[in-house]
């Protein structure tokens, strides 16, 4: 008899279990958008507490007159660290991180496009912020905020310092222009089905813009970096007056780089701010077209007035008046926004919470630096005013309301998304009047005190100029600004652990990101929907409510006449009058999928 031969099973069969991995290595080594996105934060504030002290001693040194705290060339690397912190290893990357993490979410993407790409820009970073302060270890760099020529150059600052200080603001460079081209391909190839441009909620449009300014303004600081380079080590002479070159191209390159690193501040807070201002509301966007239309405008503009900053130069005047028009006329898409933001708030019901706060705040203070940025790009006002403390205190205003403000509004929006925990109100509420008063008492102080004949970026002023109280004013003020900063790190480092939990959308969101689960899974989505509009998350709870009242027929015939509809009501069903056919059927939508999945 023939035996019976039955199938084989397969069998798992494993030598040794492998290890799990540390988290923080698995963190390190992922090129998972968000746990880049959350790099990209943590990183950012690291870097905003050396900022934050450095700005601390700088101004107790100008807290009294002739003051000896710290010698004129601490004073300078200060400075030149600073500078460079304050906006390239803090602001700027701290949006790219939100950016990371949020946009992706909101276009109902599985991820970036180009993960490894998105992965590499975060380390181009890390190793540029790391070189800059790795020069603390012998000789920081003395060149001031933005290492212009003559000051640069070899034969007054000859080392390694100025080298560092370079090399590390170029990688940094190729790390944003990296990320630009991951965040673009992301937004024009994997966006949901039925998600338009002109759908696209108005922070990742924002992404967007970003982008492309990076995009095409980081690779010209970029050049004028590698030419200072060369005229450093190589017999270069591209910015040496001596043998016929142009000092003043270099400060053109590099105004026209840091222009558009401000106005990627500007719009990447303005977007955050509508996101907001909309949830908290209870109301859509007042005019959405009109809001992502004047982003764009703000950003060309903006840009193209680069040269306000820079009356201090043999520049002609027509290019002076140019970029004085250039900067008048973005008070148009300035106006526009205010406008949209008013009519998004105007009727709704307003809800009270700690983004809405910061919101409000980042407002105050953004318009404060404005107002400061078109009085000095009127001519012959820019030109008594250049070179005095007045542009210190305008510059703050703009970067602590957008960068600063506007960062932590988004950073409080999102943080379900980045831990599942919402941020405490307790600290949130004293760190905001920290932040709120002191940057606006600092930004009026220097203001003022620029407008009495104080230099900016000085190490010292004499008592018999008259600033006493005004720069003691702006010191004390500038230890407020740093306590309610180090108390909202504090909250963050708190609340990622133990703060409350909370859904998918604590916030009542109207965007895709609230579709995802607190914090999103790896793929982001089970299921991603179709979008319909501007408010996909809105369309999603009207299918749901739909749903409950649709009408279904009866499941088979028994008997010969036709059964009555059945109307599916919340109280129970109930027969339909005689004579009445019952509901319409409501139309097949493309929410059914996850409907019913919830």
């Amino acid at each position: 008899m023939t035996p019976v031969q039955t199938a084989s099973h397969p069998e798992v069969v494993s030598e040794q279990v492998p290890r799990a991995q540390k988290g923080w290595i698995t963190l390190v080594t992922s090129a998972e958008h968000k746990a880049v996105g959350r790099m990209y934060i943590a990183t950012s504030l690291v870097f905003a507490a050396a900022a934050l002290a450095e700005f601390l001693m700088m101004r107790l040194q100008l807290m009294i007159p002739e003051n000896t705290l710290i010698r004129p060339e601490i004073f300078d690397r200060l400075l030149s660290a600073f500078g460079v912190t304050s906006v390239i290893l803090f602001a700027l990357p701290l949006l790219i991180g939100l950016m990371s993490v949020v946009v992706p979410l909101q276009i109902g993407a599985r991820g970036m496009a180009l993960p490894r790409l998105h992965h590499l820009s975060y380390w181009l970073y890390v190793s540029g912020g790391a070189l800059i302060y790795g020069s603390f270890l012998y000789r920081p760099s003395e060149a001031g905020i933005l290492a212009l020529p003559p000051l640069s150059s070899s034969q007054f600052l000859p080392g390694a310092a100025v080298d560092a200080w370079l090399t590390g603001f170029a990688l940094a460079l190729l790390g944003f222009i990296f990320f630009a081209v991951s965040m673009i391909a992301t937004l024009r190839n994997l966006r949901a089905p039925g998600m338009a441009l002109q759908r696209m909620p108005l922070f990742s449009w924002a992404a967007g813009i970003v982008s492309y300014t990076q995009l095409v303004l980081a690779p010209v600081f970029l050049g004028a970096i590698a030419m200072l380079i060369i005229d450093r080590h190589y017999g270069g002479v591209f910015f040496d007056s001596g043998e016929s070159g142009k000092p003043m191209l270099f400060e053109h390159l590099a105004f026209i780089f840091i222009s558009g690193a401000v106005v990627s501040l500007l719009v990447g807070a303005m977007a955050a701010i509508s996101e907001i201002l909309s949830t908290f509301s209870r109301q859509p966007h007042f005019g959405h077209r009109t809001m992502a239309g004047s982003l764009v405008v703000l950003a060309v503009l903006a840009v193209l007035a680069w040269m306000q900053n820079m009356y201090s130069g043999p520049i002609p005047d027509g290019f002076l008046y140019f970029a004085m028009l250039m900067a008048l006329a973005a008070i148009v898409p300035i106006g526009l926004i205010l406008f949209n933001w008013i009519g998004t708030m105007t009727g709704g019901a307003k809800r009270r919470g700690m983004p809405f706060k910061f919101a409000l705040g980042a407002i105050v203070l953004t318009l404060i630096g404005l107002a400061g940025k078109l009085v000095t790009a009127v001519v012959p006002v820019g030109g008594l005013l250049a070179g005095s403390a007045f542009t210190t205190g305008t510059s703050f205003a703009l970067i602590a309301g957008t960068g600063v403000m506007g960062g932590f509004a988004a950073l409080y929006y999102w943080f379900p998304k980045l831990s599942g925990r919402l941020m405490g109100d307790a600290l949130g509420v004293t760190s905001y009047w920290l932040l709120i008063t002191g940057a606006v008492v600092y930004a009026l102080t220097t203001m003022m005190a620029g407008l009495e004949g104080m230099p900016v970026d000085v190490a010292k002023f004499y008592g018999d100029s008259g600033l006493d109280v005004l720069n003691l004013l702006a010191s004390i003020a500038a230890i407020a600004f740093v306590a309610g900063f180090m108390l909202t790190m504090l909250n963050a480092a708190a609340s990622y652990r133990n703060g409350v939990e909370v859904g998918p959308d604590p916030w009542l969101g109207n965007t895709l990101e609230w579709f995802a689960p607190s914090p999103p899974p790896v793929h982001n989505f089970d299921l991603v929907p179709d979008v319909r509009s501007a408010e996909p998350l809105d369309d999603i709870r009207d299918a749901i409510r739909r749903r409950a009242t649709r009408w279904y027929p009866p499941a088979a015939r028994t008997e010969e006449r036709e059964p009555e509809p059945v109307a599916v009501t919340a109280g129970g069903a109930e027969p339909a009058a005689e004579g009445d056919a019952g509901p319409e059927p409501a139309p097949e939508d493309s929410y059914r999928g996850e409907n019913d999945s919830r």
